[in-house]
C-alpha cells in the first residue's frame, strides 16, 4: 500500500478519507488495495480509515486483534455492537465527505460491494459516503508494465490457439465428421492448459447461427449443436496466465464454414467492424490530445454507428469493459447503455471494444473485439491482430 499516493488521491477527490470495510472476505477489492492478504478468513467485522490529512485508524474485533497489524495506524478495538458503534463514530468525527465501496443506484456493480446496512451506519454517524469508483480504478483497476506484458504474451498464444480452433473445424467438415460447439470449446480449453494459460473455470463461448445471436451462449452438452457446412462460427475466448497479478485477454473473431460467405453476414460485419474501428479513432485522437475521454463517450460513438445503418436495436450490449486480473477489470467500461459509466479513460486503463449486432429470428450473430490499452505515454495500443474479415473456414 502506498500511502502516501493514497491520500493524496484522496485530497484531490475533495473527500475528508476513504473508509474501507469488510466482513467475512466480501469486499476483495479493499484487501488487494490494502495489501492485505485475501486468504486468511475474516470473522469480524473490520474498518481502516485513511483520512486526507492524518495517520489511518484501525477498528477490530477483540476477537481478531491482529487482523491489520500489517497496516500503519492506530488501533482501536471493539466488542459488543454498542462499542463498535461508538468507536467508528470516533473515528468518522470531523470527516463529512467518506469514499467507500459504494456506487449510487448501484450504478457500477463491480464497485458497489459495501452493504446498504453499512451505508446506512455511516450516515447516521453525520457522514455522506460517496463512490470510491475513481480512486480504485486509480489503484486496483490500472495495467502496470508487467501486467501489460503478461497480457501481450498470452494475447500471442491465444490468437495461435483462436487460429487452431478454426482450422480444426474445417478439418473435421472436411473429414466428414461431427463436430459439435461443445468439442471446440473442450478443444480450447485443453490448449489453455497446454499453455499454463486459464480462464477461471468460465470456458469461452463458441455459437454457431442462432447460438452466437446469444451473447453469452454457454455451449453445454446439452445445448451445443454440430458445426455444419454453410454456418457463422462465433469464437469468444479469454485467459490469462496461470499466476498472481497476470493480466487477461479476451477477444471475439467471426469464422464462416465455406468459401462463399453469405452477403446479409457480409453487410453486419462490416457494420460491427467500422463500429469498432471508428469507436478506437475517438479514443486515439481524444487520449492523444489530451482531452478527458469518458468511457460513456465511447460507448456512444459505437453504438450511434451502429444506429446509423439501421441495427441499433440489435446491439444489446455494452460496447466494452475493463480488463484486469478478472476478465473483467475495475476501470471504466466503455458504457452508456447498461449503466452511464462516467470515469475517465486514463494511461493504465486496459479495456475491450466489442460492438455485436444479434438477430435471433434470422439466426444470425456477429461481435467482433479487440483489447485496448492506454500506455503511459497516451499511446491507444491495439493489443493484438485485428480481425478484418470474416475467416472462410476451409471445409
Amino acid at each position: 500500500m502506498n500511502l502516501k499516493a493514497i491520500q493524496t488521491a484522496i485530497k484531490e477527490a475533495g473527500f475528508d478519507g476513504w473508509l474501507f470495510y469488510d466482513f467475512s472476505n466480501r469486499d476483495i477489492i479493499s484487501y488487494r488495495i490494502l495489501g492485505l492478504d485475501e486468504k486468511k478468513h475474516t470473522a469480524r467485522r473490520w474498518y481502516y480509515l485513511i483520512p486526507a490529512d492524518s495517520e489511518p485508524v484501525k477498528l477490530v474485533s477483540a476477537v481478531e486483534p491482529i487482523k491489520l497489524d500489517s497496516l500503519p495506524g492506530e488501533k482501536i478495538y471493539y466488542q459488543s455492537w454498542e462499542s463498535r458503534h461508538e468507536a467508528l463514530k470516533k473515528i468518522l468525527a470531523g470527516s463529512k465527505k467518506v469514499a467507500m465501496q459504494y456506487s449510487p443506484m448501484n450504478n457500477i456493480p463491480y464497485v458497489s460491494v459495501v452493504d446498504a446496512g453499512t451505508v446506512e451506519l455511516v450516515r447516521s454517524m453525520n457522514v455522506d459516503v460517496v463512490s470510491s469508483a475513481d480512486l480504485i480504478q486509480k489503484f486496483e483497476g490500472l495495467v502496470d508494465e508487467k501486467g501489460y506484458d503478461s497480457h501481450f504474451e498470452a494475447g500471442r498464444i491465444i490468437h495461435r490457439i483462436k487460429d487452431e480452433a478454426f482450422e480444426e473445424i474445417g478439418k473435421y467438415l472436411r473429414d466428414g465428421k461431427k463436430i459439435t460447439e461443445y468439442d471446440i470449446q473442450q478443444f480450447i480449453d485443453e490448449k489453455f492448459d497446454e499453455a499454463g494459460l486459464t480462464c477461471d473455470g468460465a470456458p469461452p463461448i463458441i455459437g454457431v447461427n442462432e447460438h452466437a445471436a446469444d451473447p453469452h451462449f454457454d455451449p453445454t452438452p446439452e445445448v451445443a449443436v454440430p458445426i455444419k457446412k454453410g454456418d457463422i462460427v462465433l469464437i469468444d475466448l479469454w485467459a490469462r496466465f496461470d499466476s498472481e497479478r497476470s493480466i487477461y485477454y479476451d477477444i471475439t473473431w467471426m469464422g464462416f464454414a465455406g468459401k462463399d460467405i453469405p452477403a446479409k453476414y457480409q453487410k453486419i460485419w462490416q457494420v460491427v467492424r467500422d463500429a469498432r474501428d471508428a469507436c478506437i479513432e475517438f479514443e486515439t485522437k481524444k487520449i492523444t490530445k489530451g482531452d478527458p475521454c469518458h468511457g460513456w463517450e465511447l460507448d456512444k460513438i459505437c453504438r450511434e454507428k451502429i444506429a446509423e445503418k439501421g441495427y441499433g436495436k440489435y446491439f444489446v450490449h455494452r460496447t466494452g469493459h475493463s480488463i484486469g486480473h478478472e476478465v473483467h477489470g475495475n476501470a471504466a467500461n466503455l458504457d452508456n447503455f447498461e449503466t452511464k459509466d462516467e470515469r475517465l479513460i486514463v494511461p493504465g486503463v486496459l479495456h475491450s471494444v466489442e460492438p455485436g449486432i444479434y438477430i435471433p429470428e434470422e439466426r444470425i450473430g456477429v461481435r467482433t473485439e479487440v483489447d485496448v490499452f492506454v500506455t503511459p505515454g497516451n499511446e491507444v495500443k491495439v493489443t493484438g491482430p485485428s480481425q478484418t474479415d470474416i475467416i472462410k473456414i476451409d471445409c
